[in-house]
């Protein structure tokens, strides 16, 4: 996969000291977060933390009942995306949701062109500009070669990168992505951590996603917001926000933390009951590789 398409214009979107509810029961408490254009921000935490309804608050997914969501485009003043029109947001602003429907009858292509309903005009057929946003995005996710197979027919990973492929069509200067690994074998969700990279470093967008893996975050992020109880426990780079103390108290488990001399990231191995059992194993028969 590589990124061949072009994002619009740079945005920076800001949630201020956001409180979002479920019914009466608040589950987001005075979150503020800005994703900002040419940066990758994180967000990070157990299940139930928070992090994938604030990332819905800022696609206006999830109602704010507290603070605001702004916009920021090419240096002019905030704008309330509250304000903002369906069709003026989706121009600005894409999310790559975890669960769609695949839908019936549609090829590859069809429904990666769903991403360009937003700059088209009503009842207008697909200009130049669509065709090579369409083109460009499957050859970035890698599903250009099933362009015409239908969606019924593809697995789970590979339906992921045909809706990743319609969010990247989209052409938005800000991309939210809640979990795009989900579903991918080792080498997609690589490059797909890769693409993210090359939309923030090689076209400025600003990107905003939720992960649950670690090592996956600090491979990818500038920023981490790890969320605990549906606040921020700590921010920062991966280097201030992945260590033993901040991890062992959000998720209620020891880790041991070190840093990888060849590339400089946060490695983190998970102390569980086992460990020291497989340790023993490996330390009375030295030549056996632990299962």
């Amino acid at each position: 996969m590589s990124a061949t398409f072009e994002p619009g214009a740079a945005v920076t979107l800001r949630g201020e000291r956001l409180l979002l509810r479920y019914g009466r029961t608040a589950v987001v408490h005075g979150v503020s977060v800005e994703l900002a254009p040419g940066r990758v921000t994180a967000l990070i935490g157990p299940n139930g933390s928070g992090k994938s309804t604030l990332l819905r608050a800022l696609a206006r997914l999830h109602r704010v009942d507290g603070g605001e969501v702004t916009l920021h485009a090419d240096g002019s003043a905030p704008r309330a995306v509250s304000l903002l029109s369906a069709r003026q947001f989706a121009r600005e602003v894409t999310l790559f949701a975890q669960s769609r429907q695949a839908p019936n009858g549609l090829t590859v292509a069809e429904v990666v062109a769903f991403g360009r309903h937003p700059h088209r005009r009503r009842f207008a057929g697909p200009s130049a500009a669509d065709r090579s946003a369409i083109d460009g995005a499957m050859e970035a996710t890698g599903v250009r070669e099933m362009a015409e197979r239908p969606v019924g027919e593809l697995s789970g990973g590979e339906m992921q990168r045909v809706w990743l492929a319609a969010c990247l069509a989209q052409e938005t200067g800000a991309v939210l992505l809640d979990e795009p690994t989900n579903h991918l074998d080792l080498r997609y969700q690589i490059e797909t951590l890769d693409l993210v990279r090359d939309l923030a470093d090689e076209r400025g967008v600003a990107v905003g996603i939720v992960l649950h893996d670690l090592d996956h975050a600090a491979r990818v992020a500038d920023t981490l917001l790890l969320m605990h109880d549906g606040r921020i426990h700590a921010t920062g780079d991966p280097l201030e926000v992945l260590t033993a103390e901040h991890i062992g108290e959000v998720y209620g488990l020891p880790v041991e933390v070190e840093t990888d001399p060849r590339t400089g990231r946060v490695r983190i191995d998970p102390i569980g009951r086992h460990s020291v059992r497989q340790s023993v194993r490996t330390k009375n028969h030295p030549g056996e590789i632990p299962a």
